[in-house]
């Protein structure tokens, strides 16, 4: 398992420990549901970190018998079990902050909620800058959904701290109306991730700029006459590639078969791609 991403998923899950832990004990010593609400959206945080965790470390294996393509389906897997569980747990913000709504105020004015919140903020804010620079260096889908996790989360602690303070003012409606925000952008969050997941299970198409790309690296190998034909799906998060390359049909079949090699590997260095397959057409 790569170092970086380990420190990152272990960071991410700590943080979210601690955060949970304090947003609790002061949503329920203050009766603040927005505070409330915000720690259940760190404990969705706490579940996720986890599942990136697993995730990550599965992703890195080594091909084997049983899994000859390696292991890459295992990140955008957790990705929509994370964008699930998000979801439902947006639907249970909701409910308990329209309940809290109609029975009316019973936020108890303090100062703690309001400190609490800010401190979220700046740790959010950082758990986010951080996971996005791993996440491109390590090119992992679970820890880049990680960092979008956090910066909704900046988002929502922005809400419940509007909230909390204005209910420290004398607005308590405000407190289980920002709950309500907060939940219906949880689900959001859960549909966000699910649906950028979900393309590296369904096995999409990369965009047409990589696909340019690719025809580029296999046009730049010596003896390479024209394309053919590219094709090219995720499998998990990396990229399988087929190639029908042109060469000239007086080669021997030695030559033309070093040709396919060199082309194989020009395109299997690309960071996205984990495997090419090239089929080799001769012509005059």
């Amino acid at each position: 398992m790569n170092k970086l991403a380990k420190k990152a998923t272990i960071l991410g899950i700590v943080g979210n420990i601690v955060l949970f832990l304090l947003k609790t004990i002061v949503g329920i010593a203050y009766g603040s549901i927005a505070v409330i609400s915000d720690a259940i959206n760190s404990f969705t945080d706490i579940i996720a970190s986890i599942i990136v965790f697993i995730s990550v470390k599965v992703s890195s294996k080594m091909a084997d018998d049983g899994h000859p393509f390696g292991h890459h389906r295992a990140e955008p897997i957790a990705g929509l079990i994370v964008a699930i569980f998000t979801g439902i747990l947006g639907f249970e913000v909701i409910i308990i902050a329209f309940n809290k709504l109609l029975i009316g105020d019973g936020f108890v004015r303090g100062i703690a909620p309001i400190i609490v919140m800010g401190f979220t903020l700046v740790v959010k804010f950082g758990m986010y800058i951080y996971c996005v620079k791993v996440g491109r260096e390590v090119k992992s889908t679970a820890i880049m959904a990680s960092a979008k996790d956090h910066r909704n989360d900046v988002l929502i602690s922005l809400a419940a701290l509007l909230g909390v303070s204005g209910a420290y003012v004398g607005y308590g409606f405000l407190d289980p109306l920002v709950a309500l925000l907060i939940g219906g952008w949880v689900i959001y969050s859960g549909y966000e991730i699910g649906v950028d997941n979900i393309k590296f299970l369904m096995g999409e198409a990369p965009s047409l700029e990589l696909m340019e790309k690719i025809k580029d690296n296999a046009l730049k190998c010596g003896g390479v006459k024209g394309i053919n034909d590219v094709r090219a799906h995720y499998v998990g998060v990396l990229l399988q590639v087929e190639v029908h390359i042109e060469v000239d049909r007086k080669l021997t079949i030695y030559r033309a078969h070093s040709i396919g090699k060199k082309v194989q590997h020009c395109i299997e260095n690309m960071e996205d791609v984990d495997r090419a397959f090239v089929h080799i057409d001769p012509v005059s």
